[in-house]
């Protein structure tokens, strides 16, 4: 079994949970794997990839409900393009700080709060859940590679050319 294999099983599993319990007790199951799809993307593993999800995804929220808020203020035709491009300037030039690097993290978070009608409690919830569910994906996958192979180093997010670069090493 290819550790891609041992990641697309433990995720496969792991968010077919996710998905009945978030509905079950009213989560937002989409946001859950944007949350999910922010950790396998922002880079980083294990905690520090919890902290950058989370960091970004929620600084998101907050961009994404400004817009709304002041858009509301005003209703002027265009209002919400013209807040919605300031904030999209902010999104852009906080990334500049080490907790916003990640700006497609930023975005996430931002569009979400969109696609979530402004419920932003709900959805901060769903996203910080998705971040450790990223993080529950890769140690199962990890988990089930070194279960099922006789190799017992393994990063299943680089897959099995991690494993190759180690030996050419050594």
């Amino acid at each position: 079994m290819s550790s891609l294999c041992a990641l697309s099983i433990a995720t496969a599993v792991l968010c077919g949970i996710w998905s009945y319990l978030a509905g079950i007790v009213g989560l937002i199951g989409w946001a859950g794997f944007a949350g999910c799809t922010t950790y396998f993307a922002c880079g980083k593993h294990g905690m520090s990839g919890v902290k950058k999800t989370i960091v970004t995804n929620l600084a998101g929220v907050l961009c994404g409900m400004t817009i709304i808020t002041l858009s509301k203020f005003s209703p002027v035709f265009g209002n919400l393009g013209i807040w919605c491009g300031i904030i999209t300037f902010v999104m852009c030039i906080i990334a500049k700080s080490e907790w916003f690097d990640f700006c497609p993290g930023t975005f996430m978070g931002c569009f979400t709060t969109f696609a979530a009608d402004g419920n932003w409690s709900v959805l901060a919830i769903s996203l910080v859940i998705g971040a450790f569910l990223g993080l529950a994906c890769e140690y199962g996958g990890n988990w089930l590679y070194q279960a099922v192979t006789e190799k017992k180093e393994c990063d299943t997010y680089m897959g099995e050319n991690v494993l190759q670069e180690k030996k050419e090493i050594e």
